[in-house]
């Protein structure tokens, strides 16, 4: 069976149309014939949108019963049932009721598109699961209903349904989504304009990568390999070298110039895997690209120039930006420069080429690695000796000896010092044996005249071929060199790499390990001063010898240092690396720590926030009672009875009640987070604390309690046990009473292993095991009612006051339902105190 397509109207806030522009095509396509049903529609109360619906067949819902409440979903079932071409679903997002067969709609969708039924359906952009934080950040709200991007992405049409920020915010006002009285509220919290206009921008955006996902896939299917400018891409070729931040940033500069625009710098590396330039250059390099806000890639070519240009239209670039410095007329009448063959083979691609000399090559300029002066020196002293001692050999044996054969043994030694000394003894070898040659073996011998034309033929091929051979075998050695030098190095790195995803004290770790791999007494990490700072070292190290040590850059302000100091020229490029790796470890602590610093920062804001908003309500509540009984009271034009008057006196003191516990508890908060609250503990006897607690809060006839004879003293603070005690219970018996549940909440306290646990009970409506943890948070309430009472300080301030007695507070389930809170606190000197008087069971 072939499967349904999925068209999907995207927005960027609710209200912007999407439902409407759903059912528009609905009733578009069942006016040309189609099948057409809306299998869910949520109007919101919206005469418009209700009465777009008509005329379209809709397929009724399925209903869910859970906790008490009837909640109605999309039949799923009754719609295969149905099997229309078009089924209308509103909300894609959505999160079914517990009970139905698939946990999301998205997933109710997808078996109707498995049965063969096109599905229309909405959802806002705030909804994405990729979006998510970064909703958060904008509104400030979370959003609990989610769907995985991948599941639009897979849409087979996408529709942006967009409106301007001003215009909807004056839908809003004229009532067209929200009820009148929640207009005010919603446009001065998340419909404001900044808001608004922030989402609309992630909205655009996020639909313009899927169009350029859909372009590039287009244009792999078709092969199509010209350059579609259909935004400003800039690339940024780089060699390596330290001075293409000159060139990044003049990328950055024109890619910057239009809306779009995108920076890619791409390093060029070596074909042929030998090392290249310094790794702390490139590391700084790619650093500047991701701040100048572009992406650093890496490409590997033995042609540059055709490297970077099939790297341009790989990303479909529109302009190529390369560094080159000015070349003399005879590099250029000899080789073609990379700028020269990158315009050449660019075609419909801008390519810019700064030539000050600022500017850096885009080829990866082939670092020596030259011999050591020792073997040089060597090769030099071979050079000279090896042809006198070969021709004193031959000399002996003359005239035995032959032209045919002397050459070649001539072409061994030159051979010999090309591998031992590299080309320039080669070269002084070659020469030598081509005049000891000429002397001594070529007719007339003894001079320099040759007289058969055929041997200045032979001397001059020996020579070349001398000079040839002596080319290649120094090519090759120093390949050889720094491929070895390449592979230790990686070696190295990829050992210390491993080393360090497994420890927890990295820059300790990484200082132990270049002791070991250079060879060093003590290594240590400094901070540049004036005075320096070891921020640390191995042992041995001293501070008092830096000048003498061996310095590397690991970034603007830190050195790794290495002593003592001499470190070999063929190790500094590994000296380096370690460096460079030593920075990263630094710039990640320090991204650690404003990462903490922000949360902290984050979460003191949403503190405050929460605060505010739950003060703001909560402050009022009993105020306005207060001030409501008191105007009553004195009012002249109505005569109450003294029964009257007793009932406003009473609900002026519960609501002074309430105003004390709250500022109570905001001052608990307060001292408990300022580490300033004085704890006084000594033998308290619970058989004063328990029942004075429940007397003061007015509510004995809704809570039973009983303690064991061994568990009625603890070490505790009497005033704050009592309202650690009274926090719980308020807590208990509100929701005991919200749950409708005659029961009385108990409290129960026992002795167990050297500590008393007081265990308040209640049966209401209980809460998650994954959730029993978030109740203690500050300004929190089980499943957030708005409509609760209090700003959610309560067990938040009891856990903080039982932990300052040296105790704990902790949740689990009820038996048979509800929340159970356990006060654990010690007895005296942790032994148990049993009481000689008889203790009621209850009260």
């Amino acid at each position: 069976m072939k499967r349904g397509r999925l068209r999907i109207y995207l927005g960027a806030a609710p209200g912007v149309g999407k439902t409407v522009a759903m059912l528009a095509e609905g009733a578009r396509r069942a006016a040309r014939g189609t099948d057409v049903v809306i299998a869910l529609l949520e109007t919101h109360d919206r005469p418009y949108t209700a009465a777009m619906a008509e005329g379209i067949e809709v397929i009724p819902r399925r209903q869910v019963e859970y906790k008490g409440a009837v909640l109605s979903e999309m039949d799923v079932d009754a719609v295969l049932a149905r099997h229309p071409d078009v089924a209308l679903v509103d909300e894609l997002a959505h999160t079914n009721a517990p009970g139905s067969v698939n946990e999301k709609r998205w997933q109710d969708i997808d078996v109707l598109l498995a049965a063969g039924i096109d599905v229309i359906s909405t959802v806002n952009i705030q909804h994405l699961e990729s979006l998510n934080d970064a909703v958060q950040s904008i509104t400030g709200i979370v959003q609990q209903e989610t769907v995985p991007d991948e599941i639009v992405r897979a849409a087979d049409q996408i529709d942006l349904v967009d409106m301007s920020p001003e215009a909807l915010r004056r839908r809003m006002a004229h009532g067209n989504i929200y009820k009148p009285a929640k207009v005010d509220t919603a446009l001065g919290h998340y419909f404001r304009i900044g808001n608004l206009a922030a989402l609309r921008e992630l909205a655009l955006l996020w639909l313009a990568d899927r169009v350029e996902e859909g372009l590039e896939q287009y244009r792999a299917d078709h092969g199509i390999h010209a350059t579609w400018p259909t935004r400003e891409r800039v690339v940024v070729a780089l060699s390596g070298a330290a001075r293409g931040e000159t060139l990044l940033r003049r990328g950055a500069r024109i890619s910057s110039r239009g809306a779009g625009g995108e920076l890619l710098a791409v390093y060029v590396a070596r074909g042929d895997g030998l090392a290249g330039p310094p790794l702390d250059t490139v590391t700084a390099l790619r650093r500047l690209t991701e701040e100048l806000g572009g992406t650093f890639h890496t490409v590997t070519g033995d042609d540059p120039a055709q490297a970077i240009l099939d790297f341009a239209r790989g990303v479909n670039a529109s302009q190529v930006l390369i560094g080159t410095r000015a070349r003399s007329g005879i590099a250029r009448l000899f080789t073609t420069g990379v700028g020269d063959a990158v315009i050449a083979g660019s075609g419909d691609i801008d390519v810019h080429v700064v030539t000050h000399p600022t500017a850096s090559s885009a080829l990866p300029r082939r670092r020596r690695s030259d011999l050591s002066t020792r073997r040089v020196l060597l090769g030099l002293c071979l050079a000279v000796g090896l042809p006198a001692v070969l021709t004193a050999g031959l000399s002996t044996a003359y005239p035995a000896v032959s032209l045919g054969l002397a050459v070649p043994l001539y072409l061994l030694v030159t051979v010999v010092v090309a591998i031992v000394g590299g080309l320039v003894p080669a070269l002084v070898a070659a020469v030598a044996a081509s005049l000891l040659v000429n002397w001594f073996f070529t007719p007339p011998i003894g001079t320099f005249t040759i007289a058969d034309p055929s041997n200045v033929g032979a001397l001059l091929v020996f020579l070349i071929v001398a000079g040839l051979v002596s080319l290649l075998v120094h090519t090759n050695s120093r390949r050889t060199t720094a491929a070895l030098a390449a592979q230790n190095e990686a070696q190295a790195l990829a050992e210390l790499t491993n080393v360090l995803l497994g420890s927890t004290d990295q820059l300790a770790l990484l200082l132990g390990r270049a002791v070991e791999m250079f060879g060093v007494r003590a290594a240590a990490v400094v901070r540049r001063g004036p005075p320096p700072q070891v921020l640390a070292q191995t042992d041995d190290f001293d501070p008092e010898a830096l000048e003498s040590s061996e310095h590397e850059a690991a970034d603007a302000d830190h050195e790794l240092i290495l002593q003592p100091g001499g470190l070999p020229a063929g190790s500094r490029r590994l000296f380096a690396a370690y460096a460079v790796h030593a920075g990263a470890i630094l710039h990640r602590r320090a991204l650690e720590s404003s990462a903490s610093s922000a949360e902290e920062l984050a979460r003191d804001n949403r503190a405050r926030t929460a605060l505010l908003s739950a003060v703001s309500h909560d402050l009022r509540t009993p105020l306005a009672g207060i001030k409501a009984a008191i105007s009553s009271l004195r009012a002249k034009d109505v005569q109450w009875t003294p029964a009257d008057e007793e009932e406003l006196k009473e609900a002026i003191e519960d609501s002074a009640d309430r105003l004390d516990a709250l500022i109570g508890n905001l001052l608990d908060m307060s001292r408990l987070q300022a580490g300033a609250l004085a704890v006084k503990p000594r033998i308290t006897d619970l058989g004063d604390v328990i029942p004075s607690t429940i007397r003061s809060i007015g509510r004995g006839s809704e809570v039973e309690w009983s303690i064991a004879p061994a568990a009625r003293q603890v070490m505790a603070d009497p005033g704050l046990l009592e309202r650690v005690l009274g926090n719980l219970l308020e807590n208990a018996v509100r929701y005991q009473s919200a749950a409708h549940v005659g029961e009385p909440v108990r409290v129960d306290a026992y002795e167990h292993g050297g500590e008393v646990e007081i265990r308040v009970m209640d049966s209401g409506v209980g809460v998650p095991a994954s959730q029993q943890e978030r109740i203690f948070l500050p300004f929190q309430r089980y499943g957030d009612q708005p409509n609760g009472e209090g700003v959610g300080l309560g067990l938040a301030v009891a856990r903080g006051l039982a932990e300052a007695m040296r105790g704990t507070l902790t949740a689990e389930e009820t038996v048979g339902g509800g929340l159970t809170l356990v006060v654990t606190l010690p007895t005296r000197q942790g032994q148990t105190i049993t009481m000689p008087a008889k203790l009621e069971d209850s009260e």
